[in-house]
């Protein structure tokens, strides 16, 4: 197999299959544990002890899908407005903006930020979703009901509204989002006439920075302005990449557009790291792809890969995050452990 048109140079099929013993893949026949990362919990983040470990599960149990009787327009009741009630004044909040951008559509955006989202809120940060997509699969998998929705992020980069008024608190621990619409959909065209079209979303999330421990980004399948407008307004980019030769494509036009991006309109725009999705144990190209984009992304990948699972694949028609729909399955330990090296290897 030849990688050479995506990457310059050949790709050596003779290289070791074996994948490196540093990357956590969580498996069906034996499970690794997470990394036991001991300052995940956030009050023993910021104050740098060493002694935490998580026991908590979250809120709410995990019942089995077959016995679950609440619909989402039963869930869209518990969710409310978010006001200053919600924030704690005296504490100083990280602040960090991650967007999660690839232009390849089905590589595990919306998956990656609904599920590190809940369990960075389960380790006590003050999180928050901003679904820039207009397929809305973020607001979908955190039980929000799209047809009820009544102020989106598309109202606030296009009709300048206060971005406080489309903030919804879920019914998961510190769990925050900003949902899509379909009206999104059309805003590229609506920005085109704009003034400063690329900082709107950098405005709105200017004011909320303080508020927050940490801001995730599910960027549209694309490289237009919404994306534009999202690493703009974002300190850190995340890139998933799933296992396929296919996903690979387009690898090289996405870190242009950073590249771009960087020297015009965000110079402090850093790529945080790499996460391969979708890791199939049965496949030698996963693999192979998995040492071709560590050759490529030196120090850039994370240890912890996240394998296909069907929990995962669940888990958003229930309109729940993997921790609180089956926090023991592959999927879920595989996220917690990504969640933990996120943490830890945030910009210094």
């Amino acid at each position: 197999m030849c990688f050479k048109r995506l990457f310059g140079r050949k790709f050596n099929t003779e290289r070791a299959l074996k994948t490196d013993k540093a990357v956590n893949i969580v498996t069906e026949e034996k499970i690794d544990p997470p990394i036991q990362n001991q300052g995940t919990n956030r009050e023993v983040f910021l104050k740098n002890q060493a002694n935490y470990v998580s026991n908590d599960k979250g809120e709410g149990q995990y019942k089995n899908p077959e016995a679950q009787e609440s619909t989402m327009n039963k869930q869209m009741e518990n969710f409310r407005k978010y006001d200053d009630s919600d924030t704690d004044r005296d504490k100083k909040y990280l602040g960090r903006i991650i967007a999660i951008a690839n232009q390849k559509g089905g590589v595990g955006k919306s998956t990656t930020a609904v599920n590190m989202s809940g369990y960075l809120g389960n380790f006590g940060f003050k999180t928050l979703i901003i679904d820039f997509d207009p397929q809305s699969n973020s607001t979908s998998g955190l039980g929000i009901n799209k047809e009820e929705i009544q102020s989106s992020v598309y109202e606030v980069i296009i009709n300048n509204e206060e971005p406080r008024k489309a903030i919804l608190k879920t019914n998961y621990k510190n769990l925050y989002i900003m949902p899509s619409s379909i009206q999104l959909a059309g805003a590229e065209v609506e920005l085109v006439s704009a003034m400063k079209r690329e900082y709107k979303l950098k405005h709105a999330i200017d004011s909320l920075k303080a508020e927050f421990d940490f801001i995730i980004i599910d960027c549209p399948p694309a490289l237009g302005l919404l994306t534009i407008n999202a690493l703009t307004g974002a300190g850190e980019v995340m890139i998933p990449i799933q296992c396929e030769y296919y996903a690979l494509e387009g690898l090289g036009q996405l870190i242009n557009t950073i590249n771009l991006i960087r020297e015009n309109l965000n110079e402090n725009l850093i790529i945080t790291g790499v996460v391969m999705t979708m890791f199939d144990q049965r496949t030698r190209l996963s693999e192979q792809v998995i040492d071709e984009v560590k050759a490529y992304f030196p120090d850039k990948v994370y240890s912890t890969i996240i394998p296909r699972n069907v929990r995962l694949s669940e888990a958003p028609s229930y309109g729940k995050p993997i921790i609180n729909y089956d926090p023991d399955c592959k999927g879920a330990l595989a996220y917690k452990s990504l969640t933990e090296e996120v943490i830890a290897n945030g910009p210094k």
